[in-house]
């Protein structure tokens, strides 16, 4: 059974990546899943446990992409890069750290996808504008697709791995932010650092701000752009009341959704039949039939290999085991794609004999390399698929090779940060007893001081630089 097992798992993730004259991957792993039952390595019974498990996490991932794309037709994103490159003030350099910034905040509330798919064009054309050269526009387009995945950490929604290993671990939306807000500012930081070492050489001094337009000139509908900011805000307090009242994160994005495309039935400029008809329905039965594939290998035995092997690292402490099964998730995740990778960690995880601060860590540590692993090859995600064809489409030619020698080095040391970071908050809440929201509170206040001490010194050079040289004597 195992060898059959694998077989199929095998041949489902080789059609994946390499879809044959176009094959649809919903098409794919339903064939997978088909092929399962009909060898026996699965049942029907499987099938509805599977369900269970990611329809909360699918379900809320199309509901993500559809706001996605109404704020998008309303031209809220492009509205927001454009102030990011109007606020470096023509300096390359500060240019290219504040698009990654916006890059991390959209990846947080849109989903890693929606910050590859929706970002990418948005500053590809904005370096074009500004006559850019094909060396210098990779580190911006390099820099989009890389912050998506390696920032999608800190709430549920930001990624579909996310809420796939929080409905299988029964944690929620605020249990699950408190433990990874501050192992995604880790990752940010760490992502920024090695960002700007691999491509500093390529990042242009500075630009010329008349070739841009005014982030004015973006909003296509001023009345939907005022309700986006509305929408978002209920949306955002929903999901953090919505866990004590124990309503599924699908549910309240979902009429998030709904209320958005219902206001924009009225806009001019957005066409909601077409948004709902484009939406990514199709990963609903992806994730269900490629989860179908994976329980195969449950049933086969194969995923208690890797329990053992993650209940020995376990053995040689929180740090140890926190680190391994970070590696091991990445691994998976870079050679299988990320998503059967981080079912194939839960299911392992939960074989183990682990419990506590350790089995904690190893929830996040799973969720940590299936998110930032996949960077380390064109075929660890689908959102990095879809990112190289929306690359080619536009003349911007990134090889497999390139791909992945950037991969392996900017994501290797940004994940043993990442990796270290939850550790070191792990153990600060466990053993230290500190309280996480204050916590959380007490280092938005400091970035918050930091932010308010520049402005003030800002002001103050400025205002001296106004007034001119002081004049002596009489």
């Amino acid at each position: 059974m195992a060898a059959v097992a694998l077989s199929i798992f095998i041949v489902t993730i080789a059609l994946i990546i390499w879809q044959p004259r176009g094959l649809p991957v919903g098409w794919t792993a339903s064939g997978g899943a088909l092929l399962a039952l009909a060898a026996g390595v699965v049942n029907l019974r499987d099938v509805g446990d599977v369900a269970g498990i990611v329809w909360n996490a699918t379900l809320a991932l199309v509901a993500v992409m559809l706001i996605s794309s109404v704020l998008e037709k309303a031209g809220f994103f492009e509205w927001a890069a454009l102030h990011m490159a109007r606020r470096a003030r023509g300096d390359g350099l500060r240019m290219f750290l504040l698009i990654i910034v916006l890059g991390a905040a959209v990846s947080a509330l849109f989903t890693n996808d929606g910050g590859i798919l929706i970002m990418t064009p948005i500053v590809l054309a904005m370096v074009r504008a500004l006559d850019f050269d094909a060396r210098t526009v990779v580190p911006f387009v390099m820099a989009t697709g890389f912050i998506a995945d390696t920032t999608s950490l800190p709430l549920v929604i930001s990624n579909l791995v996310n809420i796939i290993s929080a409905d299988f671990f029964g944690i929620g939306f605020a249990a699950y932010a408190s433990r990874m807000i501050v192992p995604n500012l880790v990752s940010a930081t760490a992502s920024l650092l090695v960002l700007y070492l691999y491509f500093r050489k390529s990042i242009p001094a500075g630009y010329d701000l008349s070739r841009l337009k005014h982030p004015k000139e973006a909003i296509r509908d001023p009345r939907m752009f005022r309700w986006a900011w509305a929408v978002l805000g209920i949306l955002l307090v929903s999901l953090f009341a919505g866990e004590a009242l124990n309503i599924p994160v699908s549910a309240l994005v979902g009429a998030a959704a709904v209320l958005l495309l219902a206001i924009a039935r009225r806009s001019p400029v957005i066409n909601t039949k077409q948004i709902v008809r484009d939406a990514p329905w199709s990963i609903v039965v992806f994730s269900i039939g490629m989860y179908v594939v994976v329980y195969g290998l449950r049933n086969a035995g194969l995923t208690d290999l890797l329990s053992r092997f993650i209940e020995h690292a376990a053995g040689w402490g929180w740090y140890a085991a926190t680190i391994a099964m970070g590696l091991l998730a990445a691994v998976l995740s870079s050679g299988m794609n990320n998503l059967p990778a981080v079912m194939i960690g839960a299911l392992a995880v939960s074989g183990t004999e682990t419990g506590g601060f350790i089995r904690e860590a190893l929830i996040y540590a799973n969720v940590i390399g299936s998110d930032l692993g996949p960077k380390m090859t064109p075929i660890g995600s689908l959102a990095t698929l879809l990112w190289l064809h929306v690359l080619s489409a536009k003349q911007v030619k990134i090889g497999w090779g390139d791909y992945v020698k950037a991969g392996v080095i900017l994501t290797v040391p940004t994940l043993l940060a990442t990796l270290s970071g939850l550790a070191a908050w792990l153990y600060a809440l466990h053993e230290l007893r500190w309280n996480a929201w204050l916590a959380i509170a007490l280092i938005a206040a400091a970035f918050a001081v930091i932010a308010l001490v520049r402005s003030v010194v800002k002001a103050a050079k400025l205002h001296r630089h106004k007034r001119g040289p002081a004049v002596s004597g009489r």
